[in-house]
């Protein structure tokens, strides 16, 4: 054979490619309650995305645009297979299906056209509004940012809400917990802070990101229809995996949320993610760990919860001006039995939170709403987190409130009081009354301090008990209309000045004029 022939052939062994990339395939051989064993994938890696056979033909893309794919997660790697999650009907899986690896960690879509609309875990549009044509794909689970990418939380994030912004500030980048028993209000208190954020100017509004995990269809549809009627939907995005939804989207979702805000984030925006409720992840997490396998520990739940919890929670930052200056604020919700905010899965959160507001089921029976517990609520960020002027009116305020609790509860039990107690009793019951405030009307920050600024001067002393709420809603409406120009200043400098205090003082006096029936006592 001639020596340039052996040289050609030669040279195309050592430049041969195959024609095609190897794919790496396994088989399902067991499959049950979500959870499937597969056999092969050697070279599979924790959270990868699998696909199974059905859509095998399909690229990932393709598969998720059109909705019809099935895929799995894979959460164990073992000696003679892996075991993974289905994401979707677990119907569709049969024993001997052929799975094939992907290559791709889970991601989810998100950017604008995701705003105002309802999805699943996997980032799929359920209000049937179409899917997204050109998401910005972003993975579920990212390191956080580390200690040099993040500077101190000092910008507010107004809830709206009196009581929290006056003595339980939160900040933007902040993690605050909230967290009490069900049906005293946790909820409410984190939709009327979406409805709050619709005061803020455009360009400084937050986008707004609310995951619903285990809830009521119901519920959410509820939701929904609420901030669609206060115009709040438009920079929201809710995430729902309901209870009818399987354990792994319920686990998927609040990271699927957080990964949709980090999106923002990183283009330099602020962003509040809601995960109502942290619990029933926590549930629907050890469901499928036992089902994977995994060694049960305390209350069944696995060794690796607080993990699940920390760094979802630790993706909550406010980013340096090198990286954009973009915050992702989270208020995790907590459900405690009967109070208990001792038990395993609270202590967790509170340990990874940088507060908590506690809500207590004794305070909302006795018709307090808000039904915060002033003693066990706690913000690690505080007065760093809040304008002067609310920190000027609001300083003193907690301190108060639990002075005026224990005087409350040996109030019970005294006949005769000294009129320094007496005048403390009185004081802290008006200011109770003041704080209350109705579901689904979160009040602008300006309007909160000069409500408090006339609690403080003691404008509602010589008004009864039970007619300090209608007081308060009468004067708000006269300073809507007669110092708006006051109001606007507050505002716009964060301060409450003597020109301020000044103004209002006398527009308190115009308004006590005016409304004398309400100050007969």
């Amino acid at each position: 054979m001639e020596s340039s022939v052996v040289a050609k052939i030669i040279q195309e062994i050592e430049g041969y490619a195959p024609s095609k990339e190897v794919e790496h395939v396994g088989r399902v051989t067991a499959v049950g309650d979500g959870v499937v064993a597969i056999d092969g994938l050697s070279k599979a890696v924790m959270s990868e995305v699998v696909v199974f056979e059905e859509t095998a033909g399909k690229s990932l893309s393709d598969a998720m645009a059109s909705g019809s794919a099935l895929y799995g997660l894979i959460l164990n790697l073992e000696e003679d297979g892996v075991r993974a999650i289905v994401l979707g009907e677990v119907s569709r899986v049969k024993e001997g299906m052929l799975v094939k690896s992907t290559g791709k960690i889970l991601s989810v879509p998100s950017g604008e056209e995701s705003l105002g609309r309802v999805v699943n875990a996997l980032g799929e549009p359920l209000d049937g509004k179409g899917p997204f044509k050109k998401p910005t794909m972003m993975p579920v689970e990212r390191e956080a940012y580390g200690v040099m990418a993040r500077k101190s939380v000092s910008v507010p994030l107004q809830t709206g809400v009196k009581a929290i912004d006056a003595m339980i500030p939160i900040g933007r980048g902040q993690r605050e917990l909230i967290i009490g028993d069900r049906g005293t209000g946790k909820t409410t208190i984190a939709i009327d802070t979406i409805i709050n954020q619709k005061s803020e100017p455009a360009d400084k509004r937050p986008i707004c990101i609310y995951v619903a995990i285990g809830q009521k269809e119901s519920k959410t549809a509820r939701i929904v229809q609420e901030l669609k009627e206060k115009g709040a939907m438009e920079y929201t995005i809710v995430v729902n995996a309901s209870a009818s939804a399987p354990a792994a989207l319920q686990f998927l979702a609040p990271y699927a949320g957080v990964a949709m805000g980090e999106y923002f984030m990183d283009k330099g925006k602020d962003v509040l993610v809601i995960y109502d409720d942290l619990s029933k992840q926590a549930v629907a997490y050890r469901q499928l760990s036992l089902l994977l396998r995994r060694p049960p520990g305390r209350e069944a739940y696995p060794g690796d919860i607080f993990y699940l919890h920390s760094r979802l929670l630790e993706r909550a930052a406010r980013l340096s001006e090198e990286k954009g200056g973009g915050s992702v604020t989270a208020l995790p919700i907590i459900e405690t039995q009967e109070g208990d905010i001792s038990a395993y899965i609270p202590t967790n959160v509170i340990s990874i939170t940088d507060g908590q507001i506690f809500m207590m089921a004794d305070l909302f029976n006795k018709g307090l709403r808000p039904a915060i517990d002033v003693g066990n609520s706690v913000s690690r960020v505080g007065s760093a987190a809040q304008t002067k002027a609310m920190k000027g009116v609001g300083g003193s305020l907690k301190l108060e409130l639990a002075q005026f609790r224990e005087l409350e509860a040996f109030m019970q039990f005294a006949q005769d009081l000294d009129k320094a107690t007496a005048d403390r009793i009185a004081t802290g019951q008006r200011m109770v009354e003041v704080l209350k405030q109705k579901n689904g009307a979160p009040m602008p920050v300006e309007v909160q301090v000069a409500v408090l600024f006339a609690a403080q001067t003691k404008f509602f002393a010589d008004v009864p008990i039970n007619k300090v709420r209608e007081a308060e809603e009468k004067l708000r409406s006269f300073l809507d209309a007669t110092a708006s120009t006051t109001l606007a200043d507050i505002k716009k400098t964060g301060l409450l000045s003597d020109e301020s205090k000044q103004a209002l003082t006398k527009a308190f006096e115009a308004f006590r004029g005016g409304h004398n029936e309400l100050f007969s006592h």
